[in-house]
């Protein structure tokens, strides 16, 4: 009989078929092998649904600062249920990925960038400072300890979710003096279930999901918490997921779902700036910008009001609109419902499709990385 090796990835209890890899290797008997019935395709990944079984933790106590990094066991994690982070919501997390390139290379898309942004949140929770090089160190060893794990197949990869969390137990206002650290890993194929399409998003008009001097720049958990109300119910009544406006005049464009806005008015690319204090600063935002501006197209980061890009419908200019973002990359929007109006987006794709051509193929190894935006484990 043949042996088995057991690949380290785990799943939930909605897809038990992928909780167990097997690997047949080659059998040692003389005798002919068993016949064995050819299994159904396990279901595509998705996004979230299924975890490597190992992960990266390490602690930090006031005083002593963080702790040495472990890979670990992905387990459950016990906590007080006086965790501060369970009654004052400190906590903060990263998404980046790693891709198995067609050289058998693994490399990680900007992961210095996203570390030095998680550091950047750490003041505004008034949590600790990461240790930088201590967690890439950290981050690295988990990836080259798990490379088996790493899915191969087309638009698969290996989504890294840091996550820190205070874990001290007392009940008052004021920042923990202890935390976690941890990297989980979630091998994943495309964001969209059907693969991507172009989204029907709905211009939210009621729910707002940051105001100035509020959490919208930091990649927190209470920021994702205010935008899932308005999402379900968009989703209800069939959008993909909501554009949100401004928290005072209710008129200019912020984000979309959960990722950085894109429009292309005329010959002109126009993104909502950052200076609001309301808006992530998304490392792929970045990383698109960088390259449109190198390719020569207009491109502006200004305040766009969606009465502009009503007009702009109406007069057939607004020729394309996309999200940018880790999980999905670039996201074209096919529709925007505005109350009773539907704004016409144009079926133009150039830009949309030229970022995510460029940005996926250096994440694979397919094109040269000219600006040191992948780190090989």
């Amino acid at each position: 009989m043949s042996k088995r090796k057991r690949v380290p990835v785990s799943d939930d209890a909605e897809h038990p078929e992928r909780r167990e890899i097997l690997m047949m290797q080659e059998p040692t008997s003389t005798q002919p092998a068993p016949v064995v019935p050819v299994a159904s395709a396990p279901p595509p990944l998705g996004f979230g649904r299924v975890f490597a079984d190992t992960m990266l933790l390490g602690r930090y106590k006031e005083g002593k600062g963080w702790q040495e990094l472990s890979c670990v066991p992905r387990h459950e994690l016990s906590l007080d249920p006086a965790a501060a982070v369970l009654h004052y919501g400190q906590a903060l997390f990263e998404g980046l990925k790693a891709f198995y390139g067609a050289d058998g290379k693994v490399r990680v898309f900007r992961l210095d960038a996203h570390l030095a942004r998680m550091h950047g949140g750490t003041e505004r929770l008034a949590m600790p400072g990461l240790d930088i090089a201590k967690m890439r160190e950290g981050v690295l060893d988990l990836l080259s300890r798990t490379k088996g794990a790493i899915p191969r197949g087309k638009g698969e990869a290996m989504y890294l979710r840091p996550l820190v969390i205070a874990d001290e137990g007392f009940l008052g206002v004021r920042p923990a003096k202890e935390y976690i650290f941890l990297v989980l890993l979630s091998p994943v194929g495309d964001y969209y279930e059907g693969g991507m399409r172009p989204l029907k998003i709905w211009v939210e008009r009621e729910h707002v999901r940051a105001a100035p001097g509020g959490l919208g720049a930091v990649k927190t958990a209470a920021n994702y918490a205010a935008s899932l109300a308005a999402a379900h119910r968009a989703k209800e009544h069939g959008f993909d997921q909501v554009l949100w406006l401004d928290a005072v005049e209710r008129r200019y464009l912020e984000e979309v779902g959960t990722m950085n806005l894109f429009l292309r008015i005329g010959d002109e690319v126009i993104t909502p700036p950052l200076d609001g204090g309301t808006i992530l600063g998304g490392i792929t935002r970045q990383s698109s910008l960088t390259l449109l501006r190198e390719w020569g197209v207009p491109v502006s980061e200004r305040r766009i009001s969606i009465e502009e890009v009503a007009a702009a419908g109406k007069a057939g200019t607004l020729k394309e609109v996309f999200g940018t973002g880790t999980a999905a990359v670039v996201a074209p929007v096919g529709e925007l419902v505005w109350g009773k109006e539907r704004i016409h987006v144009g079926a133009e794709s150039t830009i949309s499709d030229r970022l995510r051509a460029e940005i996926t193929g250096v994440q694979y190894g397919t094109i040269e990385d000219k600006h040191g935006w992948v780190t090989l484990v």
